[in-house]
């Protein structure tokens, strides 16, 4: 492969294909660091014509490749497997913001490009890019694009595939498909755009792609409400959206035990109520009018939510900082789940009336299985997306009871099945779930996925043992 790697240095420059094993680490790890895999090398091009060349260079050797972001992903999507036999492509260097359009709302942006870097232009455009992430610091609109990735606004403003209108991708093959024409509109045959977006890396790589901007909200509130049930969150849920419209863009379920954990590794946050309550929501409203009228639709949602007995407490935050303490308490539970220990992981969605059934069926039965096991349930109650995690008991052995994660999967697997949702909601199925989506999804749905792999993909050399 030496004849292959001199060509790669020639394409990308000697000083942007590594193959140093010292170099190579962060790319080989997962994010969780539990799988380290093998590459020929990490080929970081800089700008599509680069990418198209590497691609067409793969083509001719046969080698494989894997398309690669920030590397935040928790199911093994954007890393090899052991056999060394692929490159990584890592994007990293295609990071440039090509236009900011405020009449369209459209920003062009390169794959590259960290989450955060576009929130920050879009505000320096006085517009607002909404999807938000805990990784938002590292991730990359490459990756957040080719995982469909959701976030905390979902609620209002949908997930990556609906704040995209246009992609430029380097096919399989190495064609480049301009595709970045940012129309609302374009009813002129297949939708290739939503081909690609969700794929994760398995039928072409996203370089750039233009995302809808829009205006900044004059007002943007917080709210903590403590609830008995999921079934009461629920209720909050439907009262909110009734009397606050789209300005409620954030909608959030967090157990007890969630901010326990949070509280014991992180004691400089306080929950700001005297007691603990079995379920928490965080609301957030983005008022386009004012921060007056945002104030007065959330004092009275609170007010009417307490009076119908909905909510059992709330605190509305009165600043910047004791809303972004609020949103700390969130974000910190991951962290805290970590600083706790193993875990098992889990990203479902079931309709969005179901959960708290799904929440208690569930539950009930890992319990009855796995005696002691302490559920860390949180998630994006507002489009039904929950990360139900599975703690190992507070005593005993930890890596003993990780040995039961493919019997604990199975368990929730199985109840997201029966209550028509999907094992994946927003962080893809990569090499972790490939095997266990089969158990869920129907032979002809398969049968069309692999058809148009075959078809986009004819080699398999589109980071291949992901997905399908």
């Amino acid at each position: 492969m030496s004849e292959f790697i001199d060509t790669c240095r020639t394409l990308v420059g000697a000083a942007n294909v590594l193959t140093d094993s010292a170099d190579l680490e962060r790319y080989l790890t997962d994010w969780r660091r539990r799988f380290t895999g093998k590459a020929l090398a990490v080929v970081r091009p800089a700008s599509t014509e680069e990418v198209a060349a590497v691609i067409r260079l793969c083509n001719e050797h046969r080698v494989p490749v894997v398309p690669q972001g920030g590397n935040t992903g928790l199911v093994l999507g954007s890393v090899p497997d052991q056999s060394g036999t692929a490159i990584v492509l890592s994007l990293s260097r295609l990071n440039r913001i090509r236009g900011v359009d405020t009449i369209n709302n459209t920003m062009t942006v390169e794959a590259g490009c960290i989450l955060e870097q576009i929130q920050n232009a879009a505000a320096d455009a006085g517009r607002l890019f909404p999807l938000s992430l805990a990784a938002e610091g590292s991730c990359t609109i490459g990756g957040n694009l080719a995982t469909n990735a959701g976030g905390t606004a979902v609620l209002r403003y949908g997930n990556a595939r609906e704040l995209c209108l246009g992609l430029e991708v380097v096919t399989a093959e190495g064609e480049v498909w301009d595709g970045l024409r940012g129309l609302r509109k374009d009813n002129t045959g297949y939708d290739l755009r939503d081909l690609y977006i969700g794929a994760e890396g398995t039928l072409g790589v996203i370089t750039a792609a233009v995302m809808k901007i829009f205006p900044q909200p004059k007002g943007q509130l917080t709210a903590l409400a403590a609830v008995e049930a999921p079934e009461h969150a629920l209720r909050l849920l439907s009262l909110a959206q009734e009397r606050c419209g789209a300005a409620l863009t954030g909608f959030e379920l967090m157990s007890n035990f969630c901010l326990q954990l949070v509280t014991k590794h992180f004691p400089q946050m306080r929950l700001p109520f005297p007691q603990p309550y079995a379920q928490y929501v965080l609301l957030e409203l983005s008022d386009s009018e004012s921060e007056e009228h945002a104030n007065t639709l959330l004092e009275g949602l609170i007010t009417e939510a307490l009076e119908q007995e909905i909510a059992q407490d709330a605190v509305i935050a009165s600043s910047i900082a004791q809303s972004k303490a609020l949103w700390n308490l969130r974000e910190h539970i991951p962290l805290a789940q970590a600083e706790e220990g193993k875990n098992i992981k889990h990203d479902v969605s079931v309709p969005i009336s179901l959960i708290g059934e799904f929440i208690r069926v569930t539950d009930v039965q890992l319990q009855e299985q796995f005696p002691g096991c302490r559920m860390v349930t949180f998630g994006h109650l507002g489009d039904g997306n929950l990360h139900y995690n599975v703690s190992p008991p507070e005593i005993g052995s930890q890596d003993a009871f990780i040995e039961h994660q493919s019997a604990i999967n199975r368990v929730v697997h199985d109840s997201v099945h029966r209550f028509n949702g999907s094992i994946s909601a927003e962080h893809g199925l990569g090499a972790l779930k490939r095997d266990e989506v089969r158990a869920y999804k129907s032979d002809v749905e398969l049968r069309l996925m692999r058809t148009l792999k075959q078809a986009l993909d004819p080699h398999n050399l589109m980071n291949p043992g992901k997905v399908i």
